[in-house]
């Protein structure tokens, strides 16, 4: 099977690495630099959790192209060809910031595939692990789908729900994720041509926006467990929840508890 690669985060090396070590090696693979174009910034915005999936190639001998352009136009036209060209039968888009334009996922006969850190329909959209702590959830999960025109509204593949302890940081959760991640990923590959799509109810797509460092400043007039689900959701490898000091200087907390009265 010929597979075509779409990831810049380390989240996208977990999954490449589980492939290749599974021997499913991609024959393309697409990344973006760690700091990059997008069309909610004026100017360009740091990956906080950015992988360098070129030394993943190199190591492999997998060519590997950068995308850095928030115009959906560029990317397909600079890169339409070339995809085309190679002939995919899968599109992989895992860890990924950009649209993927329907005449290139319509390329490749099994579509293109996302993995979402949530049980959709609930939480599509930015930073689902973030928000969802930041609410209070007891529970998340991942959820492979095929890639439609909305965003995060397509067929679901796989769905594993994933607990979401009360001491359990960001980045504990992530890990959790990243472990089902490759599971159903994998398991989806093999059983490709055994596949079930089931539809989402897009009428109950709750979709949440991105999240800028700017976002994480506490406010200290929410109650006191609200403020801690909002640190950890924001801890470690994120920039951190944070206050400022009367002269401006920048507080971030790593970690903490709430103390019993």
């Amino acid at each position: 099977m010929k597979i075509i690669f779409f990831g810049a985060t380390k989240f996208s090396e977990e999954l490449l690495d589980h492939l290749l070590e599974n021997n499913i090696k991609p024959i393309c693979l697409f990344t973006i630099p760690e700091e990059f174009s997008i069309s909610y910034s004026e100017t360009k915005v740091k990956n906080y959790n950015y992988s360098d999936i070129n030394k993943i190639a190199v190591r492999n001998n997998i060519p590997c192209y950068y995308i850095d352009s928030s115009e959906h136009e560029k990317i397909t036209n600079d890169y339409f060809e070339l995809i085309n060209k190679l002939k995919p039968d899968l599109i992989l888009i895992l860890g990924w910031y950009y649209f993927v334009p329907k005449k290139i996922r319509d390329i490749a006969p099994h579509g293109a595939w996302g993995i979402h850190a949530s049980l959709l329909p609930s939480y599509a959209g930015g930073a689902p692990l973030v928000w969802a702590m930041i609410n209070g959830e007891k529970e998340t999960g991942v959820t492979l789908f095929k890639l439609d025109d909305g965003i995060d509204d397509g067929d679901i593949i796989a769905q594993n729900k994933i607990v979401i302890e009360f001491h359990d940081t960001i980045k504990e959760v992530y890990d959790k994720v990243i472990l089902d991640s490759k599971k159903i990923l994998l398991n989806a590959i093999i059983n490709i041509d055994n596949i079930k799509f089931k539809k989402q109810n897009k009428d109950q797509l709750t979709i949440y926006p991105q999240r800028k460092p700017d976002d994480g400043e506490i406010d200290f007039e929410r109650s006191s467990m609200e403020i801690y689900n909002f640190i950890r959701a924001q801890s470690f490898p994120y920039p951190g929840a944070f206050f400022r000091t009367v002269d401006g200087k920048k507080i971030i907390i790593e970690k903490a508890k709430i103390q019993d009265s």
